[in-house]
Parts: structure tokens; sequence; C-alpha cells
């Protein structure tokens, strides 16, 4: 006959007990496709890389992505693949091409891939926050020492 446990209960963290808790974490994009680049990056910043990640709780790290301008995309992605934007106005729409992003400002393309993989809430617009994102191999968070 089996036995049930009254006393096994889920416990969740509380936020006071997080907050001292957030490291930083580094990711190279050289030579690393886009969407598996951003699905580690969202991944670090929800904070499901943990022990204790509880979905209503933010208890991610801070992720420094450098080299975003060899990031690789695969398939005709390069040719192919658009970004879309409206101003509101009618006729407002507006459509950049990911090579066009990749030569102006690159680190865009990975904000923009991880920013879409995150909640659609406030919590996923905090957790945004902590992405830091450069187009080269230099960064100003080399005194937080990120893994």
């Amino acid at each position: 006959m089996l036995k049930w446990f009254p006393n096994m209960k889920t416990t969740f963290p509380e936020a006071k007990t997080l907050e001292g808790q957030r490291a930083w974490r580094h990711l190279d994009a050289r030579d690393k496709v886009l969407g598996r680049l951003a699905t580690q990056a969202a991944m670090m910043l929800m904070g499901k890389n943990k022990v204790l990640w509880t979905p209503h709780l933010d208890c991610g790290d801070f992720v420094v992505v450098t080299n975003a301008q060899n990031v690789k995309l695969t398939g005709k992605k390069l040719t192919q693949k658009e970004y879309f934007s409206h101003s509101g106005y009618p006729d407002g729409k507006k459509m950049t091409s990911v090579k066009k992003l990749l030569a102006e400002r690159p680190e865009r393309v990975i904000e923009l891939a991880v920013r879409r993989m995150l909640p659609k809430t406030r919590l996923g617009r905090k957790m945004f926050t902590r992405l830091k994102v450069y187009s080269g191999d230099t960064h100003p968070h080399g005194s937080q020492r990120p893994k």
C-alpha cells in the first residue's frame, strides 16, 4: 500500500532572498547562430537555469553579449528576413531587412530576437533591461567579472 506524504509542499523563494544572487553571464556571439544564442540569453535572463526559478519572480541574471556583428544566420534569412514596424499613422509601415540592420546596428538584431522570447509582461520588460549587447569585443562590465 502506498503512503501519502502530507508534509511535502512546494516552496517558493521570496523576492528579498533572490536580490543578492544575480550573477553576470557573458556570451560571445562570434560564429554562433542567432536563434540559439538568443534562447541561451533568454533562459539566463528569466533564470530558468537556476534551481530556485519561479514564474512569478524575477530571478534571472545579467547577460552581456559581445561580438554581435559576427552572429550567423542560417538559410536565406540574411536576404529574406525583414523586421516590421508601424508608426501609427496611415501608410506608416516600415520594413527593415536583416542585412541592413546587421550593417548599421548589429546589437539590435540580438536585442529583438531575445526580447521576443521573453514574457510579454511587466516582468519581461524588467528582465530585458538586464541584457547588454555590444558589437565589438570590449564592454564596460569587466569589473563585474562575467562568467
